[in-house]
Order: structure tokens, then C-alpha cells, then sequence
């Protein structure tokens, strides 16, 4: 008889296991290459909604990606569940303008805004170059293919009346190679949409002698006034080698995206995970650290609120 009871105890301990898998819900989140700070975000969101999986049921993971566009198309053909994107790229996506034109994503959803991101030019010292009009001619690494700062600096480029056929290099590598190729003189720059301190830009200013361009000028001033989703930005001096003063430029913000397939509840565990614990977020990257609720459930978001982080926001009393 006690064979049998300890027999049935296994059994139903089994059963209750399998229970527990079947309600187990995987999500995962799109982010960007391993030195960005997209990555970061994606790996932080997922760190704390891991920390709630006996309650909640999720599992998220954080796979590094190609970025922006990449995340987008990524969930809007439902192979990942969210992801980070330029605050540009999902108003594009959303209103099928510019890389989205004929591709409209109705689907996508707002989450909420994260940090600022400049347009962050790096070029070494012995190129002589010392403006963005100066890298015309030179060998530049432009982005890789899917990228937000891909597209974004295709956008600078027209703005500008130029084309990648203006340098005498348009590289396309990822974030983490661009660094390694400055300093070992393979291109005269880089650029990075990113917020800072960015470890890819911190690598390549201890690598070489480097300094930060402004991106300013007439094209730059008509491209921010007549698009919401941009912004002045400055990247503040004394933040990398070389450069001491603070350098002006325009940027965007990241933002976090999902689609109108994903769940209420999913949507709504992990805004709760983020906002329930903001002291313990903002600490895990000195880009977060002046982030701001009032400013995430509103800058930068293009796209419809996602349901599930509308509900979090009005019971926390932040929208109506």
C-alpha cells in the first residue's frame, strides 16, 4: 500500500509538472549587435520579466539581431514577439513611408520610448576630416543592411542632396566590427545611432585618435523640423577621448515595439515588469539613467499604444 501512495505521489507530481510547461509562454525580444545599447535594453527587459516566471509563466530571451528594421519585419512576420526600433523607423513602419513604402505594418504596436539616441559620427584624426561634409571622398562604415543607422544615414545622405556613391568607401559592417576597423585604419569613420556612453564608440576613441563630427547644418535643420520623430540632440564633451567640447547633432529615440497579435496579459507582465521595478532598470546602463516615466509613455511613439501597456499606464494613473 505505501508503494502504491508513493507511486501515486509521483505520478501526480509528474502531472503537475507538466502542467506547469504547458502554461509556460516563450517571448522573445528583437534588440541589435552585442556592443549597442539596444542589446542592453532587450537583455534588461528580459532579466527582470525572468524574475517573475513562477508567477507570470514567461520566458524571454533577447537574441542580438540586425536592428531596427530587422526587428520590425522580424514582428511583423510573427517570428519575434517584440523588439527595439528607432523612434523614425516604427513611424515609417506604421504609416508605410520611406524603407516601408508599399509594406505598411499595421499591426505594430507601441510600448514605450527608451533612451535618446544621437546621430554619432566618429572619424580618426589623420583623416583631416572635421565635418560630415568632409567625409564625402573618404572611406566611411555606413551600417550594416537592416540597421536603424543604416537607414537613417541613407536618410542624412539625400537630405544632403549625396548618395553612399559619394565615398570612396561605403562599408557595411555591424557595430561590433566598425571599432576594430577604425582603429586599424580600414575606414577614416563610423556612425552609430546609439545612446551613450556607447562601448563601441569608447573602444574606438581608446583605439586611435579620434574625435566626434557635428551633424548640423540647413539640410539637417529642414530634416528635424519637418519630422516629428526626430530631434536636436548633443552628445556631451568629455565623454570620449578627443573630444572635450560637447558635439551637436540630431537623433532619435529607441523604442519598444510589439504587434496587436501579441497577447494583452504578455504586453501588459512585461510594461509591469519594467515600471514595477524603474530604480532597478534605469541602474542597469548609464543610458537609462535620466530616463523619465511621463517621457517613455509618450516620446517617440507613433504607432497605437498596445492595449496591454495601456492598461498598465491607466491603472497606474499616468493616461486617462
Amino acid at each position: 500500500m505505501k508503494h502504491f501512495k508513493t507511486l501515486t505521489m509521483a505520478a501526480t507530481m509528474s502531472a503537475l509538472a507538466g502542467m506547469a510547461t504547458a502554461e509556460e509562454r516563450f517571448i522573445t525580444i528583437g534588440t541589435g549587435g552585442q556592443t549597442g545599447v539596444y542589446f542592453v535594453v532587450g537583455q534588461s527587459i528580459c532579466r527582470l520579466v525572468n524574475r517573475n516566471t513562477e508567477t507570470t509563466g514567461l520566458k524571454c530571451t533577447a537574441p542580438s539581431t540586425g536592428g531596427s528594421i530587422a526587428n520590425i519585419n522580424a514582428i511583423s512576420a510573427g517570428d519575434m514577439d517584440m523588439g527595439v526600433a528607432q523612434s523614425d523607423w516604427q513611424f515609417h513602419a506604421y504609416n508605410g513611408t520611406s524603407e516601408f513604402e508599399g509594406k505598411k505594418v499595421d499591426k505594430l504596436r507601441a510600448v514605450f520610448s527608451v533612451h535618446g539616441e544621437p546621430f554619432t559620427v566618429v572619424a580618426r584624426k589623420d583623416s583631416g576630416v572635421d565635418s560630415f561634409e568632409a567625409l564625402f571622398g573618404k572611406r566611411v562604415n555606413v551600417g550594416n543592411p537592416g540597421s536603424g543607422q543604416r537607414a537613417t544615414m541613407d536618410v542624412v545622405l539625400a537630405a544632403m542632396g549625396k548618395s553612399t556613391a559619394d565615398f570612396a568607401l561605403a562599408s557595411e559592417l555591424k557595430p561590433a566590427e566598425q571599432a576594430a576597423a577604425l582603429g586599424d585604419n580600414k575606414v577614416d569613420a563610423i556612425v552609430y545611432t546609439v545612446g551613450h556612453p556607447n562601448g563601441s564608440i569608447q573602444e574606438a576613441t581608446s583605439t586611435v585618435d579620434a574625435v566626434l563630427l557635428p551633424v548640423t547644418g540647413e539640410a539637417i535643420d529642414k530634416l528635424v523640423s519637418e519630422n516629428p520623430y526626430y530631434a536636436k540632440a548633443v552628445i556631451p564633451g568629455g565623454m570620449y577621448a578627443g573630444t572635450d567640447s560637447d558635439v551637436e547633432t540630431f537623433g532619435v529615440k529607441a523604442t519598444f515595439v510589439t504587434s496587436s497579435d501579441v497577447a494583452d496579459d504578455v504586453v501588459y507582465e512585461v510594461v509591469k515588469a519594467v515600471f514595477d521595478n524603474f530604480d532597478r532598470f534605469k541602474g542597469l546602463h548609464p543610458a537609462f539613467a535620466n530616463l523619465v516615466e511621463a517621457d517613455m509613455i509618450s516620446d517617440g511613439l507613433s504607432a497605437p499604444l498596445h492595449p496591454g501597456a495601456e492598461k498598465y499606464y491607466k491603472e497606474r494613473g499616468w493616461i486617462q
